[in-house]
């Protein structure tokens, strides 16, 4: 039943990627009041497949990477919501609803897990509160991302004069900027927390080796570029052009250290 929740999620979730493709070519804004309804329910029926798996398999923690992307695109959407909400915005989902199909395609008909396979330090109660946290903060930052590259393309939107479409309904600089710099304000302290969490967990399983792992390594650069994109902001008043390229790198890193999961040797799913 979760596999099927999620699938049923899963073809939701494809009017938001039509709605994504469409945008591009100058889709009109009735899509809006079809796609957000229907990504909601998505998200419904998202959040029903992740508890009853919890359920069936007697643990909130992720079992395999297939589990991990789907809360994930869960937590994409949740995030996305959020900044719905907040500024009526609908242009982070032209990125947005692409990343959570394929990441709920990729759970949904991926190959599932044996029924020994355990994640990684299943018997200590802080994975949860870890995964929770590094999730959170893995989707500020890509909002933060979504938000630079937004942000360069109403500038030169502005500066061109010939926006059509989609694109002349993007909101504006002050707006993106602003979604920008609150992403980077939620997540640090998520992504911070959870990577405190994992090591405390690290440390008592492997030992200081845990720290020398190539995954743990990149997950530390990525927040000790966050924390200079973050003070960058706060203090140097970088903002538009240099916070959106900086962003950039960011996100970069935080993507290698998300791929770096295959090469982890204490970083991985595990059979007991």
């Amino acid at each position: 039943m979760p596999l099927f929740w999620l699938r049923v999620a899963l073809c939701l979730y494809a009017v938001g990627l039509f709605y994504a493709l469409a945008s591009v070519w100058g889709g009109r804004k009735v899509l809006t009041r079809i796609t957000m309804p229907a990504v909601g329910l998505g998200t419904t029926f998202h959040f029903v497949a992740l508890i009853e798996n919890a359920m069936l398999s007697h643990t909130w923690a992720p079992a395999s990477m297939h589990e991990l992307e789907s809360l994930l695109a869960f937590v994409l959407m949740v995030f996305f919501f959020f900044i719905y909400a907040r500024y009526q915005a609908t242009s982070p989902g032209l990125a947005v609803f692409p990343i959570v199909f394929l990441l709920t395609a990729s759970a949904a008909f991926g190959k599932t897990p044996s029924p020994s396979a355990t994640p990684l330090f299943v018997s200590a109660q802080w994975i949860y509160i870890h995964v929770a946290l590094i999730m959170v903060g893995y989707s500020a930052l890509l909002f933060s991302f979504i938000a630079g590259i937004l942000y360069l393309m109403q500038e030169r939107n502005l500066k061109s004069k010939s926006a059509k479409g989609f694109w002349s309904r993007l909101p504006a600089l002050a707006v993106i900027d602003d979604i920008g710099y609150k992403s980077l304000l939620w997540g640090f302290p998520f992504m911070t927390l959870g990577l405190i969490a994992g090591s405390i967990l690290g440390e008592a399983r492997q030992g200081a080796s845990y720290f020398f792992d190539p995954k743990i390594l990149l997950s530390i650069l990525t927040w000790v570029l966050y924390l200079v994109l973050l003070y960058s902001r706060w203090s140097a008043g970088w903002r538009g052009r240099r916070a959106a390229f900086l962003s950039s790198a960011v996100f970069a890193t935080a993507v290698l250290a998300w791929a770096a999961n295959s090469l982890s040797h204490t970083h991985r799913f595990i059979a007991p």
